[in-house]
C-alpha cells in the first residue's frame, strides 16, 4: 500500500507542478514534473512526520522545501545546462536567477493549500 500511496503522491505532484506552470507563466519544461513528483512527496512527508508542529510552520517548511529544489534544478538546468527553464534575475533578492522571496512567499501560500488536500489524501488512505 505504501508503494501505491507514495506512486500516486509522485504522480500528482508530476502532473501538478506543470499544470501550475502552464496556468501562472504558460510555459513549463519536463524537468519540472520531476521537480514537482519530488516536492509533492517532501510535503507529505512534512505533513505526516511533523504533526506536532502548526499548519503555518509546516508550511513555511514546505516553502523552504521547495525553493531548495528550485534552486538546485536551477543551477543545474539553467546555469550549468543553459536550459533557461526560469530566469528570476529582474526580482528583487534573487540568489543566481533561480530563486527569490517573492516565489518562496507564493510556495508559503500554496503549501498551506497543499497540505490541507493531503490531509484529506491521508485520511482517505490512510496514515501508513
Amino acid at each position: 500500500m505504501a508503494i501505491f500511496k507514495y506512486g500516486l503522491l509522485f504522480l500528482i505532484g508530476a502532473a501538478g507542478y506543470p499544470l501550475l506552470e502552464l496556468l501562472w507563466r504558460g510555459r513549463t519544461h519536463p524537468s519540472m514534473a520531476l521537480v514537482g513528483g519530488l516536492c509533492f512527496l517532501c510535503i507529505f512527508l512534512i505533513n505526516t512526520h511533523f504533526t506536532h508542529l502548526s499548519l503555518p510552520f509546516r508550511a513555511l517548511l514546505c516553502a523552504g522545501v521547495i525553493t531548495g529544489a528550485e534552486l538546485l534544478s536551477g543551477i543545474v538546468l539553467n546555469l550549468f545546462l543553459g536550459l533557461g527553464v526560469w530566469d528570476y534575475s529582474a526580482q528583487p533578492l534573487h540568489l543566481f536567477g533561480q530563486i527569490c522571496p517573492a516565489y518562496s512567499v507564493l510556495w508559503f501560500l500554496l503549501s498551506l493549500v497543499l497540505l490541507f488536500i493531503i490531509e484529506k489524501f491521508t485520511l482517505f488512505l490512510g496514515k501508513n
